[in-house]
């Protein structure tokens, strides 16, 4: 263990500010006596037993009684970060906790840092990597289908399946390995067809875990949205309407928004990031041009795109409807169309991926939802002779906030909430490394069916497993766990 994981730390772990109770974190193995200096009570703190709750008095060191406080005890190795840990629960208050603070500093603990806790929990072997990255994960969901995620993973299924990965890979090399060792003996203990279906059945799996990242990182940091169109359809009434909150700026000039103004919303236990972005037009100025350039890349990276269809700028919606078609088309539904005077490219199952079928589909399984704004001033049959018969047409007045059939519409094209028994990677960390082991399991595929050395497979395959062994903590580098840990609050 390093030698800042022997101190005895503390935190503060609920959030600063007023409320009624604060409860300040201890862990180490002098918490017990630490605290006894500082806490009279009827018993004995350092001699009661785990899982017990003790009321007692703290005073400042002039005799002024600071506060009564409930104090709890946590015994080795069962408690969160396998240490002695005590929980002293006292009033919230600034100054409290300030003199609190300085007299456990004084009684030899220190300040913890950022994730501490949960980091000695990882290292004492009270959980894996990625269910002590949960912890964080958890803490921070803001919707049904993040907490669904995170507490998936801290539970530990989701560290059970690259465990078992990981063995199969292990199980593979040792093959290999094995053959090395005899191969001046010319034995063979499996040929190099079988360890090529071994390869390719591990490849399918981690395949399987790369793709679901689009999923998770989608519901962990919410689900793009982004709002395009022309200028003055209606993009930051929208939004205001959707957050029910003048959160963008809305005017009848041309090109007000420059930038593009991002906030999320919780709809149906998910996450939306809704971004309104700069009008769609030819010309404009410098920096007009910049705001147009960062709404054609968030229609790149969303997962759903409002295009925004104004009726009493026909020829610009146009002009944007053709442009998000440019974007988000399939490169082979494209070609298909090519000649053939079509619209738009109707969504099936094949090419929306994870989302529904009422919408068209962007290149990456994305959708095009075509609202048309304003439609208190138009009859919604219209639609099809000004902007083309061949799209399904939304009608919404995002002024009036008549926006129900939009709300409709996110909901029916919304990827799926996962079940808890589903492994999905929502870490970037964990994303690259499956992508190392995919591309050092390619090379082992590689190596097989060229017939190259088997010193060349056995050291991708050892690397692989490395890679996964990475997610789950099977790593020996501080810089690693620095990383991971460095986005903790203070007290967890």
């Amino acid at each position: 263990m390093l030698t800042q994981f022997k101190d005895t730390i503390y935190a503060c772990a609920t959030p600063a500010g007023s409320g009624a109770i604060s409860i300040i974190r201890l862990s180490g193995d002098k918490a017990l006596d630490i605290v006894q200096s500082l806490v009279k009570s009827r018993t004995p703190l350092s001699e009661a037993a785990g899982y017990s709750l003790h009321f007692g008095r703290i005073f400042l060191p002039d005799g002024t009684l600071l506060d009564e406080v409930l104090v709890s005890i946590f015994r080795s190795p069962k408690s969160y970060t396998g240490e002695d840990c005590v929980e002293i629960s006292c009033h919230a208050s600034a100054y409290i906790y300030r003199e609190m603070a300085q007299m456990l500093q004084l009684a030899g603990a220190r300040a913890a840092l950022p994730g501490e806790f949960t980091q000695r929990a990882f290292l004492n072997g009270k959980m894996d990597l990625s269910q002590a990255e949960a912890v964080a994960d958890l803490i921070a969901s803001q919707s049904r289908a993040e907490h669904r995620l995170a507490m998936q993973q801290m539970r530990g299924g989701y560290s059970r399946e690259f465990a078992d990965l990981r063995r199969q890979l292990i199980e593979l090399s040792a093959l290999v390995e094995l053959e090395l060792d005899f191969s001046e003996e010319e034995l063979e203990f499996a040929d190099r067809e079988h360890l090529l279906t071994l390869v390719d059945a591990a490849i399918a799996r981690i395949g399987s875990l790369k793709e679901s990242f689009r999923l998770g990182n989608a519901i962990k940091n919410g689900i793009p949205v982004a709002i395009v169109g022309p200028p003055n359809a209606g993009k930051s009434t929208l939004l205001n309407a959707l957050l029910g909150e003048e959160r963008a700026i809305v005017s009848d000039i041309p090109g007000t928004t420059r930038d593009t103004v991002e906030e999320c919303l919780v709809i149906g236990g998910l996450r939306y990031r809704f971004i309104d972005t700069a009008g769609l037009r030819e010309g404009g100025e410098a920096i007009e041009q910049l705001g147009m350039q960062r709404a054609v890349e968030s229609i790149r990276k969303a997962r759903i795109v409002l295009c925004l269809l104004n009726p009493l700028d026909v020829e610009g919606s146009r002009r944007c409807m053709e442009l998000v078609r440019q974007e988000c088309m399939p490169l082979a539904a494209a070609s298909q169309l090519q000649g053939q005077g079509n619209n738009s490219i109707k969504a099936t199952a094949g090419n929306k991926g994870d989302f529904g079928n009422t919408a068209d589909a962007c290149a990456d399984g994305a959708t095009v939802l075509w609202v048309v704004n304003k439609a208190d001033i138009l009859e919604s049959h219209k639609a099809s002779l000004l902007f083309g018969p061949d799209a399904e047409y939304l009608y919404i007045s995002a002024k009036e906030r008549k926006i129900e059939d939009l709300y409709r519409a996110l909901e029916e094209n919304r990827p799926p909430i996962p079940d808890d028994s589903a492994a999905i990677v929502s870490s970037q960390r964990h994303f690259e490394a499956l992508e190392q082991a995919y591309a050092l399991l390619g090379n082992c595929r590689t190596a097989l069916l060229d017939g190259l050395s088997q010193d060349l497979l056995s050291q991708d395959l050892r690397e692989a497993i490395r890679a996964l062994g990475s997610i789950i903590g099977d790593i020996d580098t501080e810089e690693v766990l620095g990383e991971v840990f460095r986005r903790f609050c203070i007290g967890k």
